[in-house]
């Protein structure tokens, strides 16, 4: 993404899946989109998934239905991965 590349709008689904991104990208299944090099760091991969569950509990009875179930299924899956990534250490 170039400076000049307009943002996306920013609603509940694209902070998710930024958060998301984030997280895959300190478990190593992402490139770092500055230097475009793959690394892995736990700790923070682990503190964006704890966010995540954090929104998912002080939002409760907030969401839609859409919502909810992407929450839940992003959570579902970067903790599967921190769980197998944390095995490999």
């Amino acid at each position: 993404m170039s400076e000049n590349d307009p943002l996306p709008s920013i609603d509940f689904a694209t902070f998710v899946l930024s958060l998301s991104h984030s997280a895959l990208m300190h478990l190593g299944e992402a490139p770092d989109p500055e230097t475009n090099k793959v690394e892995t760091h736990l700790p923070l991969a682990k503190q964006n998934i704890d966010i995540l569950g954090l929104l998912e509990e002080k939002t409760k009875g907030n969401l839609t239905g859409d919502e909810e179930r992407l929450l839940a299924q992003v959570l579902f899956d970067l903790r599967m991965r921190y769980v197998e990534r944390s095995k490999v250490k």
